[in-house]
């Protein structure tokens, strides 16, 4: 058994993760609100250190938007914008960067405090680790997103939104991963089983679904169509594989097509939901938390997949459309929960759960 201070240093350990997420969560609404307020192209330099300084004064304000003048945005889509105008969406993308900013260091001098005084757990450093390179990848990443719409055309890379989009979800889910394994130290095996693949199959529909999400964004596929379920007055459109050659491009590429198809994902991961439930049932028992996990996935997906709907008849409503992109964090922070619940599980559960020691662990709420 670990001493108390061991078992106090986890508990500050995961509070600070679980305010990482948290904040990383914040980060990716952020996000949206910025894509959606076609602000994120506004800045068009990437300076992680003077540019956590706005202009200071109305030259510096007149040299920033005489930049933004020589961009593909400002000359084909915002040609005879005021300096008042810019200064709008100028705010609104740099309070995005430095929230990055502020998150990252969030993250880094506790780290580092953690570290010089040994108190990382051996069996986190890692995810620990791996974490911290996820966020600075996420960051550059970032800027190569933003970078892709300085070229030729006003739109960022819809393939780089949606890496964007998916490295920030990754950090979250490991590090709500991580703060669930330190809630259950003496549980330091994991299995896998018919319950993990099961959930595993799910968040790989759930990351396919938000890549087409990202998709979706960065081609503006969602403008296409404000009717549901029918697009363009019928349920299938015509030439879905016909836009772009090869066909397969059309996956990719077209809007059309990739709009279609993150209309419709949704429900193969509700009709996929009755498996996951037996299987997971039927391997986790009918522990509180497993029960809580389970309904709350069902009814978050109910109110996704609503939201979704909403989203299209609104054409793309702003408050409607972040609610939505938060509903996914919400679905990845339930399945990776999920998928830890179900991997701490050694065999196969029967009629006596309670022999098996992380069963009583779940019945117990660790």
């Amino acid at each position: 058994m670990r001493d108390a201070s061991v078992r106090k240093n986890d508990i500050v350990l995961r509070r600070w993760l679980s305010g990482f997420a948290f904040l990383v969560a914040l980060m990716v609404l952020v996000g949206g609100f910025v894509r959606l307020t076609r602000s994120g192209l506004s800045i068009v330099e990437w300076n992680p250190i003077h540019g956590a300084l706005p202009p200071l004064s109305e030259t510096a304000w007149e040299e920033e938007f005489a930049k933004y003048q020589q961009s593909p945005e400002y000359q084909k889509v915002n040609r005879g914008m005021t300096l008042d105008e810019y200064r709008t969406i100028f705010w609104i993308e740099w309070i995005h960067r430095q929230l990055a900013r502020g998150i990252g260091l969030y993250y880094a001098l506790p780290f580092i405090w953690f570290w010089i005084r040994k108190e990382l757990p051996r069996e986190h450093r890692g995810k620990l680790f791996a974490i911290g390179f996820l966020f600075i990848a996420q960051a550059i990443m970032g800027w190569l997103m933003v970078a892709s719409g300085l070229v030729d055309q006003p739109a960022v890379s819809h393939f780089r939104l949606s890496a964007h989009l998916l490295l920030a979800l990754s950090i979250v889910a490991l590090s709500v991963w991580t703060v669930r394994a330190l809630k259950t130290p003496q549980l330091e095996q994991l299995h896998w089983n018919r319950a993990t693949k099961a959930v595993a199959v799910a968040l790989s529909i759930l990351t396919l679904q938000i890549i087409y999400g990202g998709m979706t964004a960065g081609l503006k596929a969602g403008y296409l169509s404000d009717t549901w379920p029918l697009m363009f007055g019928t349920l299938v459109p015509a030439g879905l594989f016909s836009f772009i050659e090869p066909a397969w491009l059309n996956l990719v590429e077209a809007p059309v097509t990739v709009l279609f198809i993150h209309r419709w994902l949704p429900v193969v991961g509700f009709l996929f939901i009755p498996l996951l439930w037996r299987t997971v049932r039927q391997h986790c028992g009918y522990t509180p938390e497993i029960s809580r996990l389970l309904w709350g996935l069902v009814l978050m997906l109910v109110v996704q997949i609503m939201l979704g709907i909403v989203v299209v008849l609104t054409y793309v409503a702003l408050p409607i459309a972040l609610v939505h992109q938060g509903g996914s964090i919400v679905l990845v922070v339930l399945l990776t929960k999920l998928l830890y619940a179900c991997a701490i599980i050694p065999r196969e559960y029967d009629a006596a759960p309670t022999v098996n020691p992380a069963v009583t662990v779940l019945r117990q709420g660790a």
